[in-house]
């Protein structure tokens, strides 16, 4: 899959989120769980990688199944809009 320089930036963005699922990134940009986390292996320093994979392995919000709320999202009052997504946020 060829992405270009903004979309790989905001994948890479997406998934250092704690609240944002790998299923947000899958039905925005077409990326599986994995193919993420080969993009992040790919694009970012082996220390950094680990970091970040330490850091998301097992966490309940990266995953829709897993998150203890069923409707919904959460969004703080203090998050900005994000105008580069390829979605309408409402």
């Amino acid at each position: 899959m060829d992405l270009e320089i903004q979309d790989v930036d905001r994948i890479i963005e997406m998934a250092w989120e704690d609240r944002t699922t790998f299923e947000a990134i899958l039905f925005q940009f077409g990326l599986k769980e994995q193919e993420v986390i080969a993009l992040m292996r790919a694009e970012m320093k082996p220390s950094s990688f680990k970091m970040w994979r330490k850091r998301v392995k097992g966490r309940k919000t990266k995953h829709e199944k897993l998150r203890t709320f069923e409707k919904g999202r959460f969004k703080c009052s203090q998050q900005k809009q994000i105008s580069q997504n390829k979605i309408s946020k409402r």
